[in-house]
């Protein structure tokens, strides 16, 4: 039986048959604004305050205090003092990016994995990370290399990418490709602020719902309307094109 590990995101799971298979590298793309970080930091708090599962944050754009101070405006109040008893790992962009070489970040990573148990980790971004290379053939190489380290060590992580496209199949790119799952998060304009909404789009080794369904953000984080099945982005709530 395969084995997997829960998000802790109400409807999320559902949606997802359980939750992720163990060890898989997921990508969560969406445009700015659209609760990617917010998934992450909730996907590490919910680890180890729901499952015992200790995380690993890698933040490529912000600092520990950005991120402690992003993590409790959404709820998660005891942040601070998990990431004090190395429940919760952060590594921030003052350390990632001390080096030029991605070789000696990596091999700063490499013992913390090694040396510690940890079971989930989250990169934000995949953007700033891929600044490291010089060309496709050399990003190629280093997200398999990095995937499997991941893997090797135990952790089903999350990647977050950036898209620039509205819609992402306008927007796929190399990383796509080398990920065991893709999960979108997309917003769509109204007359009152916006519409959210999550697809997961592909997870190997898994049955999932690929409908797109509604989610929100609210106090505690993302809520997913799985029950909403077949819910139309252009009704229901606000028409996301009003005056079209």
């Amino acid at each position: 039986m395969t084995e997997l590990t829960r998000t802790g995101i109400e409807g999320l799971d559902s949606i997802l048959g359980g939750g992720i298979v163990d060890n898989a590298t997921v990508l969560i793309s969406g445009n700015p604004g659209t609760g990617k970080s917010i998934l992450g930091l909730q996907y590490i708090y919910n680890g180890v305050q729901e499952f015992d599962q200790k995380g690993i944050y890698l933040s490529f754009e912000e600092n520990k205090e950005d991120i402690a101070q992003a993590a409790e405006s959404i709820g998660f109040e005891n942040w601070r003092e998990l990431v004090e008893e190395d429940e919760i790992l952060i590594y921030d962009k003052q350390q990632l990016l001390r080096h030029n070489d991605f070789n000696d970040t990596l091999n700063l990573l490499l013992d913390e994995f090694e040396e510690m148990e940890y079971q989930r980790l989250v990169l934000d971004s995949l953007t700033m990370f891929e600044l490291f290379f010089a060309d496709e053939q050399e990003k190629r190489t280093y997200l398999l290399k990095f995937s499997d380290i991941l893997k090797a060590n135990g952790l089903t992580s999350l990647l977050i990418a950036e898209q620039s496209a509205v819609f992402p199949e306008q927007d796929i790119g190399l990383e796509n490709f080398l990920t065991d799952g893709n999960i979108y998060l997309i917003q769509t304009p109204t007359e009152s602020g916006v519409n959210r909404y999550i697809w997961v789009a592909k997870m190997r080794k898994q049955d999932i719902e690929t409908d797109i369904f509604p989610m929100d953000i609210t106090e505690g984080g993302i809520t997913v309307h799985e029950r909403a099945a077949g819910f139309s982005m252009m009704g229901q709530r606000d028409d996301p094109f009003p005056g079209e």
